[in-house]
């Protein structure tokens, strides 16, 4: 199998490392259109491209990347199976899906493998590279588009079924933090708790809102909650 293409980094525009991103990516023009649009930004430096879900598998954990920007339509194994097999692998692994498809079914089998946001190739450069720092701490990006569907499903969902959140005034805090892009530390510290009692939390609204992940748990929080608590 052959090896990525190694991108070289940019020297980044501030005293901060630049946020490491690879790139899976089948079509070799767009895949070298992305990773030169990626370099040019200031603060990110692509550091691998993989033309498979296969090559990702067996590149991604050995370079540890701070964001994977995923394709869905790869050969043989798909961007979806990539995504889950890569949260196996490496839990805390941040991956945007990056596609054409703005497909309802896609968008939710993507998150429900793990990814922590949805991206359509049309977004804007500057809306990419603000997506890519938002998902770094703990945000959950999505095209503006996307972001209405889930929303528009889960209320769909909600007006299906009597069913009471039941969430405390400390959760749904930490739940409108958490919607902001705020990460465990942050919310820890804007709500002066620890971020072990955050986590434990989190823990607790995941149980309750019937999801696995914080991309899951925003949106539901989004859809059923027309009041936030305020902070």
């Amino acid at each position: 199998m052959s090896k990525p293409t190694k991108i070289p980094a940019t020297e980044p525009a501030s005293s901060k490392p630049p946020l490491r991103i690879a790139l899976v990516e089948d079509q070799p023009k767009v895949r070298d259109d992305w990773s030169r649009l990626i370099n040019s930004l200031p603060d990110l430096a692509c550091i691998c491209t993989c033309k498979t879900a296969e090559e990702a598998l067996r590149v991604i954990p050995e370079v540890q990347p701070d964001v994977v920007l995923m394709d869905i339509f790869l050969p043989r194994m798909s961007g979806i199976e990539c995504v889950g097999r890569l949260k196996e692998l490496l839990p805390q692994l941040r991956i945007v899906i990056l596609t054409a498809m703005n497909d309802e079914e896609l968008v939710f089998m993507a998150l429900e493998a793990g990814a922590d946001g949805y991206l359509l190739k049309r977004t804007k450069p500057a809306d990419l590279r603000a997506a890519l720092l938002d998902v770094l701490n703990g945000g959950a990006p999505m095209t503006s588009e996307i972001a209405r569907r889930v929303v528009e499903s889960f209320r769909l969902k909600a007006r299906t079924r009597d069913e009471s959140l039941h969430l405390s005034v400390r959760e749904e805090q930490i739940l409108l933090l958490l919607s902001k892009g705020h990460s465990n530390k942050m919310i820890a510290d804007r709500l002066e708790i620890s971020v072990d009692t955050v986590c434990h939390h989190l823990k607790h609204v995941f149980e309750k809102l019937h999801v696995s992940s914080r991309t899951e748990a925003v949106v539901r929080y989004m859809a059923s909650k027309t009041t936030p608590t305020p902070l």
